[in-house]
């Protein structure tokens, strides 16, 4: 029963998390009332919880591993107890940045759930699971618009004090309801970095969720000012209409995961990254509010998809290290919401519109669909190579002239020759001289008539022993029908066959 409340649990302290998150850039204009902060310093203000909360995922990521996430959830609510309150009682901008910079916890905690709730399920179903999980994100919205409406009531200070007791309930929630018996992985933290940090698709993933997920909170914080002075709607419109976008992009998380469990991941990450390149070509034209809208829910389709999709492939390709790689991950995810806004507000403060910032959305997201391309394709040759080196049948690949290109583990074992001692040289390093030049004749003629041959054929290993060996060769041709490399495939048959030595 335990385990089965582990996904709706730890969703709701995802959302609770990113609630308190983002409690200072909800309550500015309120908080601004009391005390004076510099137009210059705003955008720090907001952006410290941004960062911590961001680097912090790290080892959250990997202490869920280590001693459960609900300790490190309850943990993480207790402590944020302190910032809380001293940001209810502040009265100087130094405060606030003291405050905000613990907040970080809140949007820490995000690399918990994806790290801890994967032990629950099977790998088939971890794109959807991860999805839900990812849906916390809401707690955003939440504090969004439901702070201020609760500070114009009763002051942005006393709302500040109604998180309190929510963190307290939330941390009693996981005292009871979270699981004591959750798998714990105790990998030393620097053998784990040590363990991935080589691995390109470590970065790649990174990349991938700094652009999905940074689109995400680029166009949730800048949409509202933007239809307001651009398109001159009403403040209550442009709100409504931000509030769409989040729910899009929030709900398509789990349909992301979803689709990512059913079919290829990376075919769909191509179609997210071509949808964004598309998609922010067209805004970066400055187009009517009809374009404008479509725009904008491509790429709320594309952020909420892609956020899915990638924390599907993290766990299918790290399971033992998935604690560190989701901090990484999720890290950098944080960090694209740090960065693109900031972005963003330079370049229009320096050109008096988005267009540029647009262009390079759409420059990342089409070099990020390469990259998928890429993998998708190493990916093809990784188990191509895998099933040519662990399959217990020698292999030889040879160029149309007869040179060896390529041999397997298993040619190595039979015969005795190195892949260094053979590549370059023709195969007739292995003749034993039982068969005569007309056998060779006519095996090379129903080669070139049929495409292959299989027979019985005495060959000699590097020590000098002489075996007989049943042996396939296969002719491979491009597309226009020219030979670009013969395959011959082999067992030794010595003590299980009495044939003729020259038989095919």
């Amino acid at each position: 029963m335990i385990k089965k409340l582990q996904l709706p649990l730890q969703t709701m302290n995802l959302v609770l998390g990113f609630m308190v998150w983002v409690i200072i850039s909800a309550l500015l204009p309120f908080i601004r009332e009391d005390i004076a902060i510099p137009a210059d310093r705003l955008a720090i203000l907001t952006a410290i919880p941004v960062v911590l909360g961001s680097v912090l995922r790290i080892p959250l990521g990997y202490y869920a591993n280590v001693v459960g996430a609900r300790i490190v959830f309850i943990s993480s609510f207790i402590l944020l107890l302190f910032p809380v309150y001293f940001i209810s009682a502040a009265s100087s901008f130094t405060h606030l940045v003291i405050g905000g910079l613990f907040l970080g916890i809140g949007g820490a905690v995000f690399s918990v759930g994806v790290t801890s709730l994967p032990k629950y399920y099977a790998k088939e179903k971890l794109g959807l699971v991860n999805g839900i999980y990812g849906m916390g994100n809401i707690g955003t919205a939440i504090t969004t618009f439901a702070a201020p409406v609760i500070a114009t009531q009763i002051g942005w200070s006393k709302t500040v004090q109604l998180y309190l007791i929510l963190l307290l309930i939330f941390a009693l929630l996981n005292v009871f309801l979270g699981d004591r018996k959750e798998t714990k992985v105790k990998t030393p933290v620097m053998e784990q970095i040590k363990g991935v940090y080589k691995n390109e698709k470590l970065w790649f993933f990174s990349l991938f969720y700094f652009i999905t997920f940074g689109s995400f909170v680029a166009f949730t914080v800048y949409l509202p000012n933007f239809l307001v002075s651009h398109f001159e709607l009403a403040k209550v419109d442009a709100g409504m209409r931000t509030a769409g976008f989040i729910m899009i992009a929030t709900f398509l998380r789990p349909v992301g995961g979803w689709l990512a469990d059913r079919f290829k991941p990376l075919f769909l990450l191509m179609g997210v990254f071509l949808g964004l390149t598309v998609a922010a070509i067209l805004l970066a034209f400055s187009p009517s509010i009809g374009l404008y809208t479509a725009g904008c829910l491509t790429i709320a389709v594309g952020a909420g998809l892609g956020n899915g999709v990638i924390f599907k492939l993290v766990p299918f390709y790290f399971n033992k290290q998935a604690g560190i790689v989701n901090g990484i991950v999720s890290m950098m995810g944080g960090l694209g919401g740090f960065f693109p806004p900031l972005m963003l507000s330079f370049i229009h403060s320096a050109t008096g519109q988005y267009s540029i910032g647009f262009m390079a959305l759409s420059q990342v997201a089409l070099a990020s669909f390469v990259v998928v391309v890429w993998m998708y394709y190493q990916d093809k040759l990784a188990v191509q190579s895998e099933v040519f080196n662990s399959t217990g049948q020698g292999i030889l690949v040879t160029d149309p002239s007869g040179r060896i290109s390529a041999v397997n583990p298993a040619f190595t074992k039979l015969t005795g020759y190195s892949e260094e001692e053979v590549l370059g040289k023709n195969p007739s390093v292995l003749k034993s001289g039982r068969q005569s030049s007309a056998f060779y004749r006519a095996m090379w003629s129903e080669i070139m008539e049929r495409g292959s041959w299989q027979g019985e054929i005495w060959n000699r290993r590097k020590n000098g022993e002489e075996y007989l060996e049943l042996l396939t060769i296969n002719a491979v041709r491009d597309e226009s029908g020219d030979i670009i490399h013969y395959v011959g495939t082999f067992s030794d048959i010595t003590y299980h066959s009495s044939g003729n030595a020259s038989s095919g």
